[in-house]
């Protein structure tokens, strides 16, 4: 089994697209790590998040707004021969990306960036009453660095240890 890079953006973005969740890793003044799970929106190459006005996550990126964001498909386990333990391996796809968290302020915008978050999850249409979107904090990245690998791939040339049949 292997790893291959996915490097056509066509594909990365696919590949994000059947996400429901991303990981988002910030790291606090001390360094210690933080990681949130989050719903997302992602459009032209930008992350789009949301959260409450305040918290911890906030507080972390009020000083140090870099983000490492992780999506991930449904893994499902693989193996070469049922019986070997070291064939087994998970079958995915990832996708690791960087930037820096800029808070949208604006009203407008962050109206279009809840359509953009919930494009991801639904086809309706749907209105932010005044308090909603005035208490809802959104994050906007800009990926900076992306990288993507699909992962637990049999190789050309792979045989079943068992009965040396190639894959």
């Amino acid at each position: 089994m292997r790893t291959v890079s996915v490097e056509e953006l066509h594909r990365i973005e696919a590949l994000i697209r059947t996400c429901p969740l991303c990981y988002v890793g910030m790291a606090d003044e001390q360094g210690i790590p933080y990681v949130l799970p989050m719903n997302f929106g992602y459009e032209d190459e930008i992350i789009y998040l949301h959260s409450a006005q305040e918290g911890r996550s906030i507080s972390i990126l009020e000083n140090n707004p870099q983000v490492c964001i992780t999506f991930c498909t449904d893994p499902k386990l693989v193996w070469q021969d049922e019986e070997v333990a070291c064939s087994y391996r998970m079958r995915a796809e990832s996708v690791i990306c960087h930037g820096k968290v800029a808070f949208e302020e604006e009203y407008d915008q962050k109206v279009e960036a809840l359509h953009i978050i919930m494009r991801q999850y639904s086809d309706r249409e749907f209105n932010y009453s005044t308090p909603s979107v005035k208490n809802v904090k959104i994050w906007k990245v800009a990926l900076e660095n992306v990288s993507a690998r699909e992962f637990g791939v049999p190789g050309t040339k792979a045989i079943k240890y068992k009965d040396r049949k190639v894959f």
